[in-house]
């Protein structure tokens, strides 16, 4: 996903809104590869049926901590490393969602603005 440049023109309202969702496809997209792992790997260590792996997976992936008791140890190592991992991941599908409101807005402020730094070499 290429942006404009700050000396290119802002990007039209059509141009942004398929921007966005083009950022949302992706963020989904991001997040059916972590949700498949927890789903493989509570069926695997918790010998969990798929549905209630889907649960457990979903609700880590979503912040709110497994539903089902884990049986095994290595079924709660998974869970722990799974919510650790779930946790930065998070952060970065917030980064792709956010991206494209936070470039327009400091696009626009440096439009707005009419200054040109000189390419931000040097200068202060």
């Amino acid at each position: 996903m290429v942006y404009e440049r700050y000396d290119q023109p802002l990007l039209s309202l059509g141009g942004f809104l398929r921007r966005v969702f083009l950022h949302g496809m992706a963020a989904i997209g991001l997040l059916a590869i972590p949700l498949l792992v927890g789903i493989v790997g509570y069926m695997g260590l918790a010998s969990l049926s798929p549905v209630n792996a889907f649960l457990n997976a979903s609700m880590i992936l979503g912040g709110m901590g497994p539903v089902d008791p884990l049986p095994t140890d290595a079924a709660k190592i998974f869970a722990g490393v799974y919510a650790l991992f779930a946790g930065v991941f998070y952060l970065v599908v917030a980064g792709v969602i956010i991206a494209p409101f936070l470039h327009r807005v400091l696009h626009r402020l440096h439009v707005a603005d009419g200054s040109d730094s000189g390419g931000g070499q040097g200068g202060g």
